[in-house]
């Protein structure tokens, strides 16, 4: 099946962005919230579940069920966006304004990822 290039460019994102929780994990550390328990094992493993959900979007039998996993680590992760604005600490440098464009942003990738379900 020919799926557009744009879901490709999807895979390639989560794939890219799972890698860097490997080259960069104290950087993914620094935003984690405080009562989520051993940060460098949950880092590593969000980086690996980015890097296999975006290779499922490559593949016909996995696409559905990559998107539908995707879908629920970005609601997961809200929870590090709304942390990351409780304290200028856990925003870890970022402005504010860049903060709060951050939740609208994950909604807009949520619905980027259920765009894909049609397919």
């Amino acid at each position: 099946m020919n799926y557009p290039w744009h879901l490709y460019a999807m895979g390639l994102m989560y794939i890219l962005a799972g890698f860097l929780h490997f080259l960069k994990p104290k950087m993914y550390q620094r935003i984690m919230p405080r009562y989520l328990p051993n940060h460098k094992l949950l880092v590593y493993l969000s980086g690996l579940a980015e890097i296999i959900l975006g290779f499922g979007l490559f593949f016909p039998a996995t696409k559905d069920l990559a998107v539908y996993g995707l879908i629920l680590m970005l609601i997961i992760f809200l929870s590090v966006h709304f942390y990351m604005l409780s304290s200028t600490r856990a925003g870890a440098g970022i402005p504010k304004w860049a903060l709060w464009l951050r939740i609208p942003l994950q909604f807009f990738l949520i619905w980027w990822a259920w765009f894909y379900l049609k397919f």
